[in-house]
């Protein structure tokens, strides 16, 4: 049975090889990179965890952020080091989930800034501060490519070079005879995927922007993602990943019961690895998503050595674990092989985490995180969003708003003015809900506009600790026209 199946495999692999060849829409580098994927995915190479090997990384292996040393002081130094350094973020994702059809880095996120406008502004800000030359690097996919080089031309009198490239672009596999969805006259966009974010590696190579990087003697690509407003250059973590040659860092952060299905750092067979919730066998999900067993996971703001990159593709031994991703187009069932970035740190030399504040991880993934950072809660210094000091607690509130606000425009429209959330520890809001401006939340509060009716929520209203189902539950003050707490 073995041989037979042996022989299915290869006649596949055949077959496709002979589809892929066909395919114009994309270079040879591609065909390879994705013919390699698929042959590793049908070879079922990926090994089981075994949970009983698993431990727990000691500090030297996450490194907690507070013993980091402090960076040099001197300006000549701190200029040496950022020299050193290139920025990569992230920027193939469309804002789709959030109701925009472009890129998701252009969404204005406070003062009428983009992500993309704040990520310049802080780049710009420390090329003007120490005199070094830190460069951006957008990964694009085939999805945001044309919008990005529209938008960047806005960048031109800046001081800081950007730089675009694409990562790969794989055709989707049809599952009935594992053909590519594109040979079937599936042509357009839908009929292709951006493999993950794990191609960031052999699409820096492929596109020669990691030579261009070595030839200018930088060491080491800070990469994130675009909508993560707390990843920002840290010269702590720079000046400690090249005094100790560590090939690779992750920033990991503590977990909270939002994060539970987040990927987290182990040491497995003397190597530090990503663990996925994927790779965890069933009997065993509930103690992944305990925050008392693993209490960190992956912000996804990665610090890698550019020497070990090219050492690593060139031996073609980056093999990251393959991610299958189904989906449906048209009615044809098809699958997406994708890898991720952060599985990567088990192939580099001295790899390490280092387990930062919370602070680093400000992701907006939807409506309620930009509620979060475009309130009172977050100001705007020189392109970075800093926390106000004024919030005691530690903790951001918990913010959940029904679908009426899930698009950023339906957002936008039923804010006049974001509400003062310094005090609030929760907000649940749904249906037709309305904030007139100067409201300000305090303690849990929960506004529910029942089926066809309208609730809106006056001007200056001050709601501390209330459940609204209706109008009269808020009540007015007869001398200022505020509402009651």
């Amino acid at each position: 049975m073995a041989a037979v199946a042996v022989s299915s495999e290869t006649e596949k692999l055949s077959k496709l090889r002979s589809a892929v060849a066909s395919l114009n829409q994309i270079s040879e580098s591609e065909k390879s990179g994705f013919i390699s994927l698929v042959s590793r995915y049908l070879s079922g190479e990926a090994e089981q965890i075994e949970w009983s090997r698993i431990k727990t990384p000691t500090d030297d292996v996450v490194v907690p952020y507070n013993t980091l040393v402090p960076p040099p002081e001197d300006l000549e130094e701190t200029k040496k080091l950022l020299d050193k350094l290139a920025v990569l973020k992230l920027n193939g994702g469309l804002g789709t989930t959030m109701g925009c059809t472009g890129p998701k880095s252009v969404i204005e996120v406070r003062n009428g800034l983009t992500f993309l406008d704040l990520i310049v502004i802080q780049i710009e800000s420390l090329n003007k501060k120490y005199g070094c030359n830190v460069p951006l690097l957008l990964m694009n996919s085939f999805n945001t490519h044309e919008d990005t080089l529209k938008i960047i031309e806005k960048y031109s009198n800046s001081k800081i070079e950007i730089h675009t490239f694409n990562q790969s672009q794989y055709p989707r596999l049809v599952v009935e005879d594992f053909l590519p969805l594109p040979s079937k006259g599936h042509t357009g966009k839908d009929g292709w995927y951006p493999p993950g974010h794990g191609d960031v590696f052999p699409a820096l190579l492929n596109s020669g922007k990691l030579d261009a990087l070595l030839s200018q003697g930088k060491e080491y690509i800070f990469v994130a993602n675009s909508d993560n407003l707390g990843a920002i250059v840290d010269l702590k973590i720079l000046s400690h990943l090249i005094r100790r040659q560590n090939e690779y860092c992750m920033e990991v952060t503590p977990k909270t019961l939002a994060d539970v299905k987040g990927g987290t750092l182990i040491s497995y067979e003397g190597r530090v690895q990503l663990l996925e919730i994927a790779q965890v066998p069933d009997a065993h999900v509930n103690e992944f998503k305990s925050i008392e067993k693993f209490k960190i996971f992956n912000t996804n703001n990665l610090w890698v050595n550019l020497k070990a990159i090219k050492r690593l593709l060139t031996a073609n031994a980056l093999k990251m674990e393959i991610i299958p991703n189904p989906k449906e187009v048209d009615g044809i069932k098809v699958l997406q092989l994708e890898t991720a970035a952060g599985a990567a740190i088990w192939f580099f030399d001295n790899a390490i985490g280092i387990n930062v504040p919370r602070s680093r991880f400000l992701p907006v993934k939807a409506s309620s995180d930009l509620l979060l950072v475009q309130s009172d809660l977050y100001t705007l210094s020189d392109g970075f969003v800093i926390r106000n000091k004024a919030r005691t607690n530690p903790e951001n509130p918990s913010i959940e708003l029904g679908p009426e606000f899930k698009k950023v425009a339906d957002f936008l429209h039923r804010f006049k003015s974001i509400p003062s959330i310094i005090k609030l520890d929760a907000l649940k809001v749904s249906g037709d809900v309305l904030f007139g401006t100067g409201v300000t939340l305090k303690g849990k509060v929960t506004i529910t506009a029942k089926p066809g009716e309208k609730l809106e929520i006056p001007d200056n209203a001050v709601l501390k600790d209330k459940v609204i189902t209706n109008a009269k539950e808020i009540g007015s003050c007869p001398l200022t026209g505020c509402a009651i707490l």
